[in-house]
């Protein structure tokens, strides 16, 4: 079953937030775009790169109001000794959410029952909580969060203007589609 256009479940977790733990919730994902990006666990070879490129990236998530929710089946101790000696996890200035329980993870079909560890998963959810995208792939596989800030703006864009959808490789500023009766078959 798909989790498009489904709310999130509720849920508690412990996060490891600008040098202070703090309660992350689904209540916490409401009011502003969220993007859940999952990991499989601290202290790998993958996550810290992929941390990274969200740090990275940070400003341009803030200026779009939306917030990013680093997850990983690790605890929330454990993602502040990672941030303290990781340098690139040290760039981190969003939350850093531990899933040890795998309620987040079963929730959002990315647990690896066998590992007790996370697929590679991103979610952009809208201020209501509904998740709007999912993008899961095998571990071996890092992202690119520039695809990740693309879709959260098709998001953006098409809440903001209903009628209206995002064609391939759409770029904030291009031109969009009205779907009606007189494109099919001539697109």
């Amino acid at each position: 079953m798909s989790l498009i256009n489904t709310s999130v479940p509720p849920f508690k977790a412990q996060a490891y937030h600008n040098g202070k733990f703090i309660e992350v919730t689904e209540a916490s994902l409401k009011g502003k775009w969220s993007v859940l990006v999952f990991m499989p666990a601290a202290f790998t070879f993958n996550c810290p790169t992929e941390v990274e490129d969200a740090a990275d990236n940070y400003a341009e998530f803030q200026k779009l109001g939306a917030e990013v929710y680093i997850v990983t089946t690790d605890t929330h101790f454990s993602h502040k000794v990672w941030h303290e000696t990781s340098p690139a996890v040290g760039k981190a200035k969003f939350p850093l959410v531990g899933d040890p329980t795998h309620t987040l993870t079963n929730a959002f079909g990315v647990h690896i029952p066998e590992e007790g560890l996370a697929l590679r998963g991103t979610f952009v959810i809208n201020p209501d909580g509904v998740i709007k995208t999912a993008e899961i792939h095998s571990n071996e596989i890092a992202r690119d969060i520039s695809e990740t800030l693309r879709k959260l703006k098709a998001a953006q864009y098409t809440a903001a203007n209903p009628g209206q959808v995002c064609p391939a490789k759409w770029k904030e500023g291009e031109k969009t589609i009205a779907p009606s009766l007189d494109l099919v078959g001539k697109i």
